[in-house]
């Protein structure tokens, strides 16, 4: 896979899609792809990322991480997303910067690009799965291939059992109550099998 070129898109308040996108990434790798790690632009008032101490804390640690560009999206093979629900749908920030896409998709930019995503909640039935579904939806109109994970893999189970993508609950100190690394690892490799049959 060493032609392989996979983007990993996150958005991230307080770190767990952060850390979700690190182990994709790290998968990717593995995997013998060219990965990149970007992060979509903050668009949250700064007052707001002030009153959370934990999401100061993440928007200060991760502030050299690059923001993701529509040129990244046209040069990746296999784009992984990683995303808090939010109200069951995927943040502001990931949908501000998904509607920039009209012109890569007019001109046929985004077609045949396999994809995938992540998400985290408070809960199991806090809108993990259809924040997934949600997200997909855009990718359909841009004439992608969604490559969800199923249950190709035992460590899905492990992770939870969600077959649309790895998600992972989140308790009030702000840890991960289920172990999804191994999951995640899969589904970046299997992401990138998928990209390789296309390719």
């Amino acid at each position: 896979m060493t032609n392989l070129k996979l983007a990993v898109i996150y958005y991230s308040s307080t770190g767990t899609n952060y850390q979700l996108a690190q182990w994709a990434e790290a998968g990717g790798k593995e995997a013998g792809a060219e990965v990149k790690l970007l992060k979509v632009p903050e668009t949250a008032p700064q007052e707001a990322i002030e009153s959370n101490p934990a999401w100061k804390a993440h928007y200060e640690a991760t502030k050299d991480v690059p923001e993701v560009t529509l040129d990244d999206l046209e040069w990746a093979d296999a784009i992984i997303f990683s995303v808090p629900t939010r109200f069951g749908n995927m943040p502001s920030q990931m949908k501000a910067f998904l509607d920039t896409t009209g012109g890569l998709w007019f001109n046929g930019k985004l077609v045949n690009k396999t994809v995938s995503a992540m998400t985290s909640a408070q809960n199991p039935h806090g809108g993990q799965e259809s924040t997934l579904l949600a997200l997909y939806t855009t990718m359909y109109h841009w004439g992608a291939i969604v490559a969800a994970p199923g249950y190709t893999d035992p460590v899905t189970f492990a992770a939870g059992g969600n077959p649309y993508g790895t998600s992972v609950s989140v308790n009030q100190d702000g840890e991960m109550v289920e172990d999804v690394q191994a999951a995640v690892i899969h589904q970046a490799k299997r992401t990138l099998s998928i990209a390789e049959k296309l390719k």
